[in-house]
């Protein structure tokens, strides 16, 4: 079966935070003494993601006021 993938679309601003929190996350995982090779494994892969350029088109919302 194949693996899902997901795509999302970051400003450089978005990027930093979730280095940033990342960061944070492996900083207090080593503060309990666990594991953080999956937190590596996600810097690592959002740090070399690579940069795309794309047309952003808006859709009006679907959903109904409620």
């Amino acid at each position: 079966m194949k693996e899902e993938l997901y795509h999302i679309a970051l400003d450089d601003y978005e990027h930093g935070v979730v280095i940033r929190s990342l960061n944070d996350k492996k900083t207090d995982l080593k503060k309990e003494g666990k594991s953080t090779d999956a937190v590596d494994d996600l810097i690592i892969k959002i740090g070399h993601a690579p940069r795309r350029k794309f047309k952003v088109v808006e859709k009006e919302s679907c959903r109904e006021s409620r």
